[in-house]
Parts: structure tokens; sequence; C-alpha cells
């Protein structure tokens, strides 16, 4: 009987030496982040030369309707007898509710994403709470998954870093007007 208490005191001396601050929850949409590349070899119609672009395709939102057409009319008396009741026909169709789209978004090209660049792009989007674990400065799937959840309230649902979002992080240079 005096062994329980010990195991017991034991189990609740190991649960309290367990912070759970240490634990680091997995990041789902990383796993769920497609690979992909940064480089466009062409651009939209008048890209500028040297320009590096991407590019992201929305599906058409596709929606099936069934609606009830009347085939023949109810014949009603003028003292509201029904004589014949109207007949239907059920007809299903399919309708674009939305179209497919391509967006074109000017990125920072290949030489521009140096492994500090990288580096400085998690340690932005962590601060921002989008970058979750540690800094690498890989462009992996974690990477990708944090720049989609940046973008996407911004309009852009991709996990290619434009460079405009570039420029809202700090990390790449505005472009001034000399005149």
């Amino acid at each position: 009987m005096t062994l329980r208490p010990i195991l017991m005191t034991l189990t609740a001396l190991s649960i309290g030496g367990c912070s759970v601050a240490d634990v680091t929850a997995p990041d789902l949409a990383a796993l769920k982040e497609p690979a992909l590349q940064h480089r466009q070899e062409k651009g939209p119609p008048g890209a500028p030369a040297g320009t590096c672009w991407g590019k992201t395709v929305s599906p058409a939102v596709i929606e099936t309707v069934t609606e009830q057409i009347v085939v023949q009319p109810a014949e009603i008396l003028a003292d509201g007898t029904v004589v014949s009741p109207a007949i239907y026909k059920t007809e299903t169709l399919q309708q674009i509710v939305k179209e497919r789209r391509e967006t074109w978004f000017q990125t920072p090209c290949p030489d521009v994403l140096t492994e500090e660049f990288v580096e400085s792009l998690q340690r932005a989007l962590k601060a921002r709470g989008h970058f979750r674990g540690g800094i690498s400065g890989e462009m992996d799937a974690r990477t990708r998954a944090a720049i989609r959840r940046y973008q996407t309230p911004q309009g852009l649902d991709s996990g290619i870093l434009a460079l405009e979002t570039g420029r809202q992080l700090g990390l790449v240079a505005v472009e001034r007007d000399v005149q």
C-alpha cells in the first residue's frame, strides 16, 4: 500500500516538469502546401524583360441547379375548380458561378532569394504570427504556407512570395520615381 503513493508522487513530479510552452503545434497548412517553382520563364504579355513572375490559377466554380418547369399549366374554371392540375418537368443543369481566373504577379527573382533573404522573410512572417517553426533559410513548405497565410487576406492565395508582399514586409526596396 505504500508503493502507490510513491508512484503517484513521482508521476506528479514528472508531469509537473513538462512545459506546455515547449510543445509546438504542427503546421498542418504546410503539409498541404504544394511543391512549386518560383520563377516563370514567361511572364504575362507586356512584362518587362528580366523580371520574374508568379501565376495562380483559380478554378471555375460550377453549381448544379435543379428547376421545376411548367410543361402544361393547370386548367381552372371561373369558380376555382381545378379541371386538370399543372404538369411539371424537372430540369437539372450546371451553371458557372465564377469563371476560371489566372492571376499574374511580380516576384523577387531567384538571385534575390538567398538564404539570408529567406531567413529575414521567415523572421518577418514569424513576428506577424504567420510562420511556425525554426528559422532555416530554406524556402520550404512551412515558409510557403506562411506566405500564403499572409497574402490570402490581401487577395492573393499563393505560396509564392509577391514582390509587393516583400515590400510590405520591408524586405524589398520600393522603387522611387526619379524626375
